[in-house]
């Protein structure tokens, strides 16, 4: 099993990061999860399941938010290579990394794409915006374009904080919608822009994983079918906002070019859903561990579980587990 969406962030990089956001309450509660901090933690949690290997990223926070354009390449390059080095020290349970990037420095996000693949990274992790910016943006194609190049996959991972409030007469997101809901929305935003601004009519070949199985996409793909002003003003085969945006193709079509992951804390009827509209070729297997109370356990032992509760042959659990990703990464 290669689980593709995990997170780890190296001690001397969370380090690193205490200095530049001193007191940042995510960084202060990183230190209680010892799986995401600790190589001998994170060995010691995937020894309890066999054959399990994982595909290391970093966590929040995004790095355009840790440190302006001129010091966030540095950030990057020094967390590029602290994942680089548990890779390459323990090659048996992490095989491949996927490489930060300093999003608010585009020219330097382009020359450590291509120093972090030369090194070993196997695709990139982007966020579902850059320090409030869309990642569909003009300014960001480019990063898509190098990944198209490489042919290796761009991973995609919402972001959005408690200060992202519900109501726009409040100041603060309450309990804990920003995560809970918040995040499947940023990821369905986030594909949605990209698919209309025409990244894959330009770049057919690009590879894009979305977390947590797609967020909201599978489960209300008939939003996708049926556009507001299609209601008015097309028919069941024409989409007004799909012509205008000059997309060549149905929307569908091209929400279905996307990768989707399996990190869904276990739920198997939301697995299953997802499944539905991805299908087996285009469903990875990814826990986000460490990220539960049990250090990640939970979440890996009850996402394994889902898998193995789709009712498909073993041929393509084994695609979800496993044969999908080597494929995409060209391990």
């Amino acid at each position: 099993m290669l689980d593709v969406f995990t997170h780890f962030m190296p001690k001397p990089f969370l380090e690193r990061l205490g200095e530049l956001i001193p007191g940042h309450p995510v960084l202060a509660a990183f230190p209680r999860i010892e799986t995401l901090w600790s190589v001998d933690a994170r060995r010691k949690l995937l020894d309890e399941t066999d054959g399990l290997q994982q595909v290391l990223s970093l966590a929040n926070p995004p790095i355009e938010l840790v440190a302006p354009p001129d010091k966030s390449p540095d950030v990057a390059r020094f967390a590029n290579d602290g994942l680089a080095e548990v890779c390459r020290k323990h090659p048996d349970r992490f095989p491949a990394f996927i490489a930060s990037l300093p999003m608010n420095n585009v020219d330097a996000a382009l020359a450590e794409i291509d120093r972090a693949v030369g090194m070993g990274a196997r695709g990139i992790q982007l966020f579902t915006n850059v320090a409030g910016e869309p990642l569909s943006a003009a300014k960001f194609r480019p990063v898509f374009r190098r990944m198209a190049e490489h042919d290796l996959p761009v991973w995609v991972h919402p972001m959005r904080t408690a200060q992202f409030a519900d109501y726009a007469s409040e100041k603060a997101s309450e309990n804990e919608i920003w995560f809970s809901f918040g995040w499947p929305y940023e990821t369905t935003a986030c594909m949605t822009r990209l698919i209309y601004a025409g990244i894959f009519d330009e770049l057919p070949g690009l590879k894009i994983i979305s977390h947590h199985m797609g967020g909201m996409i599978p489960y209300f793909a008939g939003k996708i079918d049926l556009g507001f002003r299609q209601i008015f003003f097309g028919t069941p085969n024409r989409n007004p906002a799909a012509e205008e945006a000059g997309l060549k193709q149905h929307p569908r079509k091209y929400y279905e070019m996307l990768y989707a992951d399996t990190a869904l804390n276990g739920e198997v009827a939301a697995t299953r859903c997802g499944h539905a509209f991805f299908k087996t070729a285009h469903c990875l297997f990814a826990t986000d561990a460490p990220f539960c109370a049990e250090q990640g356990r939970g979440l890996i032992a009850n996402t394994i579980a889902a898998v193995h509760a789709l009712e498909i042959p073993a041929a393509e659990r084994a695609q979800i587990f496993s044969g999908n990703a080597r494929k995409l990464m060209r391990l």
